[in-house]
């Protein structure tokens, strides 16, 4: 059974930064792309950033310069290297990942909470 194990969250000053990790575990099949998403309290989830197996990456507007995503497809682990982080950043984030059959599996989601 394919699980995400996602960890680093974690409350942060605003300006602060974390590093998020997110590890497939359940096959060794190569993931066609991993990426991260957000839901604040009464939003819809959105789309942080995404990574392909090629390395092609994705950002929303709102943290492009500031939140950098990489993968170790060895490893199906994903990062998420969050600076400059802001108080409008708070939000669960959830991990993603999607095969290569086109199957996507989710996380359970990691709190991020920037006090201003």
């Amino acid at each position: 059974q394919v699980q995400l194990l996602e960890s680093g969250g974690g409350l942060v000053q605003a300006g602060g930064s974390l590093k998020l990790s997110c590890a497939v575990s359940g096959t060794t099949s190569r993931m066609n792309s991993m990426g991260w998403y957000r839901q604040a309290p009464g939003n819809q989830r959105e789309l942080v950033a995404t990574v392909s197996r090629g390395s092609t990456t994705t950002y929303a507007d709102s943290v492009k310069g500031r939140f950098t995503i990489s993968m170790d497809n060895a490893k199906n682990t994903v990062y998420l290297q969050m600076n400059s982080l802001k108080p409008e950043d708070t939000a669960v984030y959830y991990c993603q990942c999607v095969t290569t059959y086109y199957v996507t599996y989710w996380g359970q989601g990691t709190q991020v909470t920037v006090s201003s």
